[in-house]
């Protein structure tokens, strides 16, 4: 009767999974789609429906019971953290989970010879670890695995109890007793096979997808003898479910044809032009000139210097080089933002250097952290640390402070994410001094590949009335049909590195579609075809690189910076030359907003610049000027650290020959 029901449950629960599994949600037809994920992570559990067999007389030593007990069952616990891997298209995949995993179970009652009835149980329990081979036969949510079990002993305890004779009268009761079972196997090694059914919690228009898989499995008694002695084995059916996690990866589609909204009134002149240069080999060299941002970024939670700045021992001081700085970075143009962190990262030590070179120099550490000024003042303290003990500079030219926020603070203190991504840059130690020669740029002595000039760039235009348009955006189809989106855009033009659309290959053909919304909501559509070249390098000519930093959403450079620009950068530009100005900006923020931003950065440089000439009295320079806002295919540096995002407020300047 007992094994009946314990049948019926399962089939209970295969059957709610048949119910369940049309209960996937719908992704909306237009949304964003992703693939289905090929990891999964998660937890398992269920109810192991345990059943004894064998012989079970010995409990332990010097302890046999009268009668030997049989047959038995039981329901024990079963919990798991799980790991599974099956790629989307594939029917097989593997699964391993490992957890507590219970074998508990009471033994049918017996009679003594003495004709009183007898009762045995135990907690019998295993820390157990199953790899899994799994196999999806129709290609659909329905699955079979199948894979060994390992079994490490947890608890093994028993409890006996001897009833009364209901005929003898005034017979006392036998107190229970409570022992171990022993000649106990440490481990086992047994078998299970299974079947469950992968019920989607969430839609393909999700990256993070959740799963519930109820699931069923057979876990027969080979291998499963507990002990040495005797002669107990155990069977177990498992029923249960898991609930699994996973990511996805967004679905690129071919975009579907633009539907025309036919209007009474009468469409901008849209001019949609397309020039893809004829790239030459052409190599331009440029000295690169890094400005030396005077901040140490400190962690979260953390007043000690964090462990991604370079830290020397005191008996490397001596063989420190700035000029050795770049030597081992790479040697091409997207190298640079490499080049300028290895700079950074070792601020305190060319700050070290530079203040054992000049012994009458001084400076000022400014902690600033929203913990308080006692927080701020602790990381101005290591930094002093560092700079005394191991360059030997005299504790009394090191002046710390502690504040609350820096002076130049960017930050509010609430929840939002870009807020705390700003207030992560809030924490900081400044470096101050009057002494120029402390943060003055690093210049590097090497000549590095410079990047693709803008001459090389393919350039897409809409014409002069752009201002009539609410946005537009760029569809590029190559030869092999891969479909890239750009935009959108709401500038006249916008130019591209022949690397943004080859990627690796050396030219390539495509089909250009312009998809502009009007202001009034119009749809116009418009097609062109283009080759594109490749930009490569192999000539050798002359130009320099200088890059300065804009504050938090600010486009006026610093009065340090518009001095830098006007005293040293114009001095430097060759006759009848052409300076290349890009600027950049940050993640934080909204998209459209930073792409604004850096153009205006960009622009002010150049106004700067025109200034500069202007009073030297000449007008043979020719700018070619962009912005490319926070665009993650042409930003310099990566966001993940608020010295990584400082430098990304950025604007290039490079120097060409004519």
């Amino acid at each position: 009767m007992k094994s009946i029901k314990i049948f019926s449950l399962a089939l209970c629960a295969a059957a709610l999974s048949g119910i369940l599994s049309p209960a996937q949600a719908q992704a909306p037809q237009d949304s964003v789609q992703y693939t289905k994920p090929s990891w999964y992570f998660g937890v398992a559990g269920g109810a192991n429906f345990n059943f004894y067999r064998g012989t079970t007389q010995e409990l332990n030593a010097g302890r046999i019971v009268p009668k030997a007990f049989h047959d038995g069952s039981g329901v024990g616990l079963f919990v798991a953290p799980l790991i599974e891997y099956r790629p989307a298209n594939s029917q097989w995949g593997v699964m391993l989970q490992g957890g507590y995993d219970n074998r508990s179970g009471a033994w049918d009652r017996v009679t003594t010879p003495c004709n009183r009835p007898a009762d045995l149980s135990t907690n019998l329990s295993y820390w157990t670890v199953e790899p899994s081979l799994r196999f999806a036969p129709f290609k659909k949510n329905f699955y079979l695995y199948a894979g060994p079990r390992f079994a490490f002993l947890k608890d093994y305890a028993y409890t006996y109890q001897m009833g009364v004779n209901s005929t003898v009268v005034g017979q006392l009761a036998v107190p229970e007793e409570n022992g171990h079972l022993t000649a106990m196997r440490s481990s086992l090694i047994s078998m299970q096979v299974g079947a469950g059914l992968d019920i989607p919690l969430s839609s393909q228009s999700h990256q993070t997808q959740w799963v519930l898989a109820p699931f069923v499995s057979f876990q027969p008694y080979f291998g499963q003898d507990p002990r040495t002695i005797e002669s107990l084995n155990i069977t177990t059916l498992r029923v249960g479910a898991a609930l699994k996690l996973g990511r996805g990866h967004r679905i690129v589609k071919p975009v579907e044809a633009v539907v025309l909204v036919p209007v009474v009134a009468a469409l901008p002149d849209i001019t949609f032009v397309v020039n893809s240069p004829k790239n030459v080999a052409v190599k331009s060299s440029v000295n690169e000139i890094y400005p030396l941002r005077n901040y140490v970024f400190f962690d979260l939670g953390s007043s000690e210097i964090p462990s991604r700045y370079v830290l020397l021992k005191k008996n490397e001081v001596a063989n420190f080089k700035e000029d050795d700085l770049v030597m081992n970075t790479p040697e091409n143009g997207s190298g640079r933002s490499d080049r300028q962190m290895v700079v950074y990262y070792n601020v305190l030590n060319i700050l070290g250097n530079r203040m054992s070179q000049d012994p009458t120099s001084t400076v000022l550490l400014v902690g600033s952290s929203l913990d308080g000024d006692q927080d701020g003042l602790a990381m101005a303290g290591s930094v002093k640390s560092y700079l005394v003990t191991v360059f030997e500079i005299a504790p009394e030219r090191i002046t710390i402070q502690g504040r609350f926020r820096p002076v130049l603070a960017a930050g509010g203190k609430n929840s939002s994410k870009e807020v705390v991504l700003v207030n992560e840059g809030d924490r900081r130690v400044s470096i101050e001094s009057n002494s120029p020669t402390l943060l003055k740029e690093f210049q590097s002595e090497q000549t590095i590949g410079l990047v693709a000039p803008m001459n090389s760039y393919v350039t897409f235009s809409v014409g002069k009335n752009y201002a009539d348009l609410q946005s537009w955006s760029l569809i590029l189809t190559d030869d092999e049909g891969l479909v890239q989106n750009f935009g959108p855009y709401t500038q006249e033009s916008v130019s591209l590195s022949s690397n943004a659309l080859l990627g690796e290959r050396a030219k390539g053909n495509f089909k250009v579609r312009l998809v502009a919304t009007t202001k009034s909501g119009v749809v116009i559509e418009k097609k062109t075809n283009m080759h594109v070249t490749q930009w490569m390098s192999s000539n050798s000519t002359d130009g320099n690189r200088f890059s300065i930093i804009y504050g938090f959403n600010k486009s006026e450079a610093l009065p340090m910076y518009r001095k830098y620009l006007l005293e040293v950068v114009v001095p430097k530009i060759p006759v009848n030359g052409t300076v290349v100005i890009q600027g950049y900006t940050d993640v934080i923020g909204d998209e459209a907003y930073n792409q604004k931003l850096s153009l205006a950065r960009a622009n002010n440089v150049q106004s700067i610049l025109e200034e500069g000439l202007k009073n030297a009295g000449r007008t043979d320079v020719t700018f070619l000027v962009n912005g490319f806002g926070e665009d993650a295919k042409t930003a310099q540096f990566k966001n993940k650290y608020p010295e990584e995002r400082f430098y990304n407020r950025t604007v290039i300047v490079d120097l060409e020959q004519k």
